[in-house]
């Protein structure tokens, strides 16, 4: 947890300088105040709210930095100024760089998996294969567009190890589903190929994402129209599915 965290960096006077007492009670909730009666006994709370707050800047901050430099390029300095903090700040609630992409990443991840466990609803993958692609790749691309330190964290070099396996177990989750999906719609085809065409559909989504990304505006739709066509076609034929197909609309 971020609190147990902070706490250690304030016991151990992080890389800012030994926090003041009030700092470090702030950071983890602390018990500065609650001894006083009942008027104190709120400020333990209060200062765990804003403990939160100040976390959840840190991040956002951390999450900027990372997609304007890198994760490697990027520096707690860098962080703390995008956060409007200080260095000092900044090192109450995370010792490193590595404490603050690992939470970032935690939290990303957290929020990954609600996406794509709702994405694979029941509801959404027994509908036509056209109405079924839109159901299940648009809100798998809306996270990624609205948080692009997803990808900066689960796809670079010198990420921490910690982030990139469990990006690894989650990644070798979603394509047991998607085969499971697959499983359903072609009954008869041998476990083998079923995998090899998941492992084809999840390539051609990984390599449209990346196109997706790097535009915006009308753009970024086309290319979203375009991955959806690619999917439909190829596996159209695979799952017996008649409907038209969803053409790319000229620019």
């Amino acid at each position: 947890m971020p609190e147990a965290r902070a706490d250690k960096s304030a016991a151990t006077g992080g890389a800012g300088g030994a926090p003041t007492p009030e700092a470090a009670a702030e950071a983890v909730g602390g018990t500065a105040g609650a001894a006083g009666g009942p008027a104190g006994s709120a400020r333990p709370r209060r200062r765990q709210a804003r403990g939160e707050a100040r976390i959840a800047q840190l991040l956002r901050a951390a999450a900027s930095v990372f997609c304007a430099n890198g994760y490697t390029a990027s520096s707690t300095n860098a962080i703390a100024r995008e956060a409007g903090v200080s260095p000092g700040t900044l090192y109450q609630f995370f010792p490193n760089k590595e404490a603050i992409a690992v939470e970032l990443g935690d939290r990303l991840l957290a929020r990954w998996r609600e996406t794509y466990g709702a994405a694979f609803d029941q509801s959404r993958i027994e509908q036509p294969l056209d109405r079924m692609l839109d159901a299940v790749l648009d809100p798998l691309i809306a996270f990624n567009c609205e948080n692009p330190a997803f990808s900066v964290l689960m796809h670079g070099s010198e990420i921490p190890g910690r982030i990139t396996e469990e990006h690894d177990t989650l990644h070798a989750t979603m394509l047991t589903r998607v085969e499971s999906v697959l499983a359903a719609h072609l009954p008869d085809t041998p476990a083998a190929q079923v995998h090899r065409v998941a492992d084809m559909i999840f390539m051609i989504f990984k390599a449209g994402l990346d196109l997706i990304m790097a535009h915006e505006g009308e753009e970024r739709a086309a290319y979203v129209r375009e991955l959806k066509a690619a999917l439909f076609r190829y596996l159209a034929p695979l799952v017996g599915d008649d409907s038209p197909s969803p053409a790319p609309q000229a620019p």
